[in-house]
């Protein structure tokens, strides 16, 4: 059957619109994916000493706090750096928790907010206000409930600027736990970050996570903070990055000694609810990011559909052929990019996954419509 014939019977369109998908895949898995798969630090990094304000902003989250602050406070980091915790209106033993912890570690700076920022919701106010406070020119950002993996976390991410780095992007990993649920809340935050790493690697940053995120004070007070989005209580990650973010000024550290590990939720409700919340700030990037995500996700949630309907319509020897090159390509580029964020666990379960993102884009479609809810915590 040539090209007319094959245009002729809806079936053979069916096929060719399946094909084409498949090209779009195997387009992101080739150009985007493989820039992480293949990615090694470029020379020079490593090597600077630089002054660093670490700021963590917390509401209602003594019991973090007293997990996770002491190994941000513990770094090994000769240089002189300070670790500022931004109190947001807590009702609960914050206050009295970081009283105690300002007497054993002198580089811990404690901002207690008392009173609430009108119109503006969410976590950026008191963030501002860390920035504002920070000392030094580089600032390093987690989450009250996140704890860096190693005492070397300071040093690694600032060793990444240059005289041209004005943001560097972090990886912020869950730990593994047992049960399909962490497999889940993993590997979204592993496909997730395979995006953002590798667009960033191709020149088209996009966003980061707040649970490991670095840039400069004076980028920050270029782009006047976040006063082109204060409105939407999220998005003092991504949408800030995606503003500030471009070729020449950002990189990406994957060191494992720089990554960050947070308690992954237990529960689906929970997840979902988190997952809501993140998803709507996407609508808000720039156009070339909407068109790029959208596209990715479009292709992907429509392969599976037009792979069983191409079999049974059309050919299931060709449709599996088309199926198992993207699947074979998926499997060499996925392993080495799991790899270097130490992921490889969730290797063998590809397959489920793959197959899964159908129905999570299904599952978190609405929040992309969705109005942010007025609240970070």
């Amino acid at each position: 059957m040539n090209l007319n014939q094959l245009l002729m019977h809806w079936h053979g369109i069916i096929f060719i619109i399946f094909c084409a998908i498949a090209f779009i895949q195997l387009f992101y898995y080739l150009f985007f994916f493989t820039r992480l798969a293949s990615y090694k630090p470029t020379a020079g990094q490593y090597i600077q000493k630089n002054p660093v304000s670490v700021i963590i902003c917390a509401r209602d989250e003594a019991a973090n706090l007293a997990k996770n602050l002491p190994g941000a406070l513990v770094q090994k980091y000769p240089v002189n750096h300070e670790v500022i915790v931004v109190d947001d209106n807590s009702f609960d033993d914050s206050r009295y928790l970081l009283e105690e912890f300002e007497k054993t570690f002198r580089q811990l700076h404690v901002i207690e907010l008392k009173q609430e920022a009108k119109m503006i919701t969410g976590k950026k106010f008191p963030l501002s206000i860390g920035i504002k406070t920070a000392k030094h020119e580089i600032v390093l950002l987690t989450d009250a409930d996140c704890v860096p993996a190693t005492e070397n976390w300071i040093e690694g991410m600032q060793q990444t600027y240059d005289d041209n780095t004005e943001i560097v992007l972090g990886y912020g990993a869950y730990y593994k736990k047992k049960g399909v649920l962490n497999k889940l809340v993993r590997w979204e935050t592993f496909h997730t970050a395979l995006q953002y790493f590798t667009y960033a690697l191709a020149g088209v940053p996009y966003m980061g996570v707040g649970r490991n995120l670095s840039y400069k004070k004076t980028i920050f007070f270029r782009h006047k903070g976040f006063s082109s989005h204060n409105n939407i209580p999220s998005g003092d990650d991504d949408l800030f990055i995606n503003i500030a973010a471009n070729k020449f000024n950002t990189k990406i550290n994957i060191d494992p000694e720089t990554f960050t590990l947070s308690e992954p939720v237990n529960t689906w409700p929970s997840w979902i609810k988190q997952k809501n919340r993140h998803y709507t700030t996407g609508k808000y990037y720039k156009p070339l990011h909407k068109f790029l995500l959208g596209l990715y996700s479009f292709s992907h949630f429509i392969f599976f559909p037009l792979l069983v309907v191409s079999c049974i319509v059309f050919s299931w020897k060709l449709s599996l052929l088309v199926f198992g090159i993207r699947f074979i390509t998926q499997l060499f580029v996925f392993y080495p990019a799991m790899k270097k964020l130490q992921e490889q666990d969730l290797y063998s379960w590809l397959l489920f996954f793959d197959i899964w993102m159908f129905f999570h884009y299904l599952l978190f479609s609405v929040a992309l419509i969705k109005k942010p809810k007025q609240a970070w915590n």
